[in-house]
């Protein structure tokens, strides 16, 4: 079988990353998207080939710049894909931004609403049209997977964030809306959400959640990690969910069950 291939938004840092290298141990080539730091995607890769060569594999990997609100990046991204594999075998839609600064629900501004809608929900919405054309003209050789990376704000109200909470609960919509879409074409269709994970944009608030989860905020009482979500996406990369679509697969240490 052809080696398969991942186009990953967000992978030069954070879960992106976690999810890049997981692919890299199972020898998937990957087409690395970032916004903003080439050196940090750079790295990505590099750690990517090393880990792939750890686990036996020969990795193909390139990073392409793209800013996944604006159409022509996504369109730029798209034909680096095209031009790197024939096929595209998994997407995953992890690229998103937090709010600048949080701001209570009766003073946020329009400007970082629009600017979490264009790049969270917006984006995604339209790369995933994109590539879901491409994975039915040119289908490759597994069945093809598109993964939604949301967040457990997509349910959880967060009243000094509302922009961001509303922009993954869009990206909550978007896997019903294209698993049902593309089920006839035989496209998987897979939400992620993460809970808790310590990454640069979690740092922030390291201190306020070390105290909630050691109050047990969360059954499993520690930190997630990029490496979490990454064996989450490696598992539905796998295609071993063959009459599953549409799920949601929560990486989040047992947050969102409700215990008395």
């Amino acid at each position: 079988m052809t080696q398969p291939t991942a186009l990953i938004t967000g992978a030069s840092r954070g879960i992106g990353r976690g999810i890049a290298l997981s692919l890299a141990a199972q020898g998937w080539n990957l087409v690395l998207n970032y916004a903003r730091d080439e050196s940090a995607a750079r790295r990505t890769a590099e750690d990517c080939t090393a880990a792939a060569r750890d686990a036996g594999h020969t990795l193909r990997v390139t990073t392409q710049q793209a800013d996944i609100g604006d159409a022509s990046d996504r369109d730029r991204l798209v034909r680096a894909a095209r031009d790197f594999t024939h096929s595209c075998d998994l997407l995953v839609n992890n690229a998103g931004v937090a709010p600048s600064v949080r701001a209570d629900l009766l003073e946020a501004g329009e400007e970082s609403f629009d600017r979490l809608v264009r790049i969270n929900l917006k984006g995604p919405f339209f790369l995933t049209q994109q590539i879901a054309r491409w994975m039915i003209e040119a289908p490759p050789a597994r069945p093809a997977r598109i993964v939604f990376v949301s967040s457990i704000s997509a349910y959880t109200a967060s009243v000094n964030r509302g922009d961001y909470c509303v922009s993954k609960a869009g990206i909550a919509m978007l896997n019903k809306l294209y698993a049902v879409r593309l089920a006839p074409h035989g496209i998987g269709v897979f939400e992620v959400r993460p809970g808790i994970i310590a990454t640069d944009m979690t740092g922030p608030v390291r201190e306020k959640y070390d105290r909630l989860i050691a109050d047990g905020l969360t059954p499993i009482r520690r930190w997630g990690t990029p490496e979490d979500v990454g064996k989450a996406v490696a598992s539905i990369a796998s295609s071993h969910f063959p009459f599953s679509t549409g799920e949601v697969f929560n990486v989040d240490g047992g947050f969102h069950l409700r215990s008395l």
